[in-house]
C-alpha cells in the first residue's frame, strides 16, 4: 500500500495512559465515521506500517483515544508521537455528485466566467483558514479561494472545475 492509494486520516498527537494508548487528532469533518475502524496504516519511519486496533473511544470532539495491538507500554506509545495515519481510498464515505475530495480533482482545468481557461490544478491548499485552488499557467501560480461563492461548477467527466471570480483577481498573478 503506498500514500497514493491512501488517504490522510490523522495523526498521533499524544499518549494517552502508561498502558500504550494514544490520541489521534484526526482531519475529518465527521470523526463518528471512524470510530470503529479494526486497522489503519502508519506512517512509520517513511513505510506504511498496518497497526491493528483493539479498542478506540472519542476523547473530546475529534481526538479519538485508541489502544493498538502490540502497543502496550508509555514507550512504545512514546514512539508513535507525530506519527501520521491512512486509510485506502476506497474507506472514504460517498459523496453527492456536487461534492468533491480535494485528490480527486488534482489535474482538472480550471475555467474562470470571466477570463477563459486559467490552467491546471495542481494542489489544493488547506492548510490555509480557507482552501486554495493552486493552479499552474504556463509555469505561473495562481491562488483561487475556493468557496462556494467562486465555486460555479465541478464537472467530473470532463475533468473541469468552473469558477466565477472577482475581476481581475485572477490577473493579479499573471501580470
Amino acid at each position: 500500500m503506498t500514500k497514493e492509494e491512501c488517504f490522510f486520516l490523522g495523526k498521533v498527537v499524544s499518549k494517552f495512559s502508561f498502558k500504550g494508548e494514544v490520541l489521534i487528532k484526526l482531519d475529518t469533518d465527521e470523526p463518528e465515521a471512524y470510530a470503529e475502524l479494526e486497522s489503519v496504516f502508519v506512517d512509520y519511519s517513511g513505510n506504511l506500517v498496518p497497526f491493528f486496533i483493539d479498542r478506540s473511544s472519542f476523547q473530546k470532539s475529534s481526538l479519538l483515544r485508541v489502544k493498538f495491538e502490540d502497543v502496550d507500554t508509555e514507550e512504545d506509545a512514546e514512539d508513535l508521537i507525530g506519527c501520521e495515519l491512512y486509510l485506502p481510498l476506497d474507506m472514504l464515505p460517498p459523496l453527492d455528485p456536487d461534492q468533491f475530495y480535494f485528490h480527486e480533482v488534482i489535474g482538472f482545468e480550471i475555467v474562470d466566467l470571466q477570463f477563459g481557461s486559467v490552467g491546471k490544478l495542481v494542489h489544493i491548499n488547506d492548510h490555509t483558514p480557507q482552501p486554495l485552488l493552486v493552479v499552474d499557467r504556463d509555469g505561473k501560480e495562481i491562488l483561487i479561494p475556493l468557496n462556494d461563492e467562486f465555486l460555479h461548477q465541478v464537472d467530473k467527466p470532463n475533468k473541469k472545475i468552473v469558477v466565477n471570480t472577482p475581476e481581475g483577481l485572477i490577473d493579479l498573478f499573471i501580470d
